[in-house]
């Protein structure tokens, strides 16, 4: 924690890896209190955050980062001395499908927060920070080998990746135009207890448990880095306290996976987990026409916050994958509160609005 910070704004708190920096910095930091801002949309769930939520450093507070006013008046209010920003929306299926969605939030929504800290901070800017947490796909598609570096230049290749690569670009315009200090991470596929299973790893296993299908875009050949979200909120935390202003991080789990045989390896988890015959998993792989303008390969280098801050993810894939099922298994009523919809009824019951 950066030093005498007595009050944070963490955006998109109550998504999947907004909700484990909440979860971190509140246990971790009870002299600073944490405010936690999120709209609830699809991917908000106050359910991930039930153990914090009565800790008296944690406030949440329901708001758009559309809303111009809104957000300046909450910057006004509460005078903040630093920001943590992850909300955005952030699948490329559903980008591809309403890119509008994602320039709204991802870049309007963005500009608004920095306008918000500008005019609030303009006094005493270096006792404050702004952090935006962004993604390895704004790099593009490593085809011929190699690795993302802090300094690869920016190839976004879906409209999800090209409103975070703007976002990126308004943030550190801001750093360069109006003196603000900020620092940007991007970070790989992340995994783990809590995400929303729309994405692969949680949307297979739930299709596991109830013989569904399991849709694998093309031949299954492309390649991701898989990050456990624990390591990448710890990672968030060491950029928050000890990052350089003005400074790139990129955030990686040195785990690279071709999606099938991820798919495959998770069918064996879940054989041995279920107690189901070996093999019967695998037989609900489905191939399906592979998705548009699909990045072949990502796979971070992150080498400089492992040299400079003394980070190091703390489990290889295979762990992290059993750790992960194991927890879905555990929360039963959690996914199917999720797939129901029923758990966006959670913020009505706590708060009453």
């Amino acid at each position: 924690m950066r030093e005498n910070y007595q009050k944070l704004l963490i955006t998109g708190g109550a998504g999947f890896i907004g909700s484990h920096v909440v979860r971190l910095f509140v246990n971790k930091y009870p002299q600073c209190q944490i405010y936690n801002l999120d709209l609830l949309t699809y991917a908000g769930n106050l359910e991930n955050l039930k153990d914090i939520e009565n800790k008296p450093n944690y406030h949440f507070v329901k708001g758009d980062i559309n809303d111009a006013g809104f957000i300046k008046e909450l910057f006004e209010t509460e005078k903040f001395d630093g920001v943590l920003h992850l909300a955005a929306e952030s699948h490329v299926d559903r980008s591809i499908k309403d890119p509008l969605a994602f320039i709204q939030t991802n870049v309007l929504g963005t500009v608004n927060l920095l306008n918000a800290a500008k005019d609030v901070w303009e006094h005493n800017m270096e006792q404050h920070l702004f952090y935006h947490i962004s993604t390895d796909e704004v790099y593009g598609s490593l085809d011929n080998g190699g690795y993302f570096l802090e300094t690869t230049p920016y190839d976004p290749q879906s409209p999800y990746s090209a409103s975070k690569a703007s976002s990126d670009h308004f943030v550190r315009a801001y750093q360069n135009t109006y003196k603000l200090p900020i620092v940007v991470s991007n970070c790989s596929n992340n995994y783990g207890p809590n995400q929303f299973p729309e994405k692969l790893i949680p949307l297979f296993i739930n299709n596991i448990k109830n013989n569904l299908p399991l849709p694998v875009y093309g031949k299954g050949e492309n390649v991701r880095d898989w990050l456990y979200v624990v390591d990448h909120a710890g990672a968030i935390d060491l950029i928050f306290s000890k990052g350089k202003a003005g400074e790139t991080y990129n955030i990686g789990g040195f785990n690279e996976w071709k999606n099938i045989d991820l798919v495959k390896l998770l069918c064996q988890v879940m054989d041995e987990k279920l107690e189901r015959t070996p093999g019967t998993s695998e037989e609900l792989i489905t191939y399906v026409t592979d998705r548009a303008g699909h990045d072949l390969r990502y796979a971070i280098d992150a080498g400089k916050v492992m040299k400079e801050l003394g980070w190091q993810p703390s489990l290889q894939f295979e762990e992290g994958l059993r750790k992960t099922v194991d927890w879905y298994i555990a929360n039963t009523a959690w996914l199917d509160h999720v797939t129901s919809g029923s758990y966006q009824k959670y913020y009505h019951e706590q708060y009453g609005n």
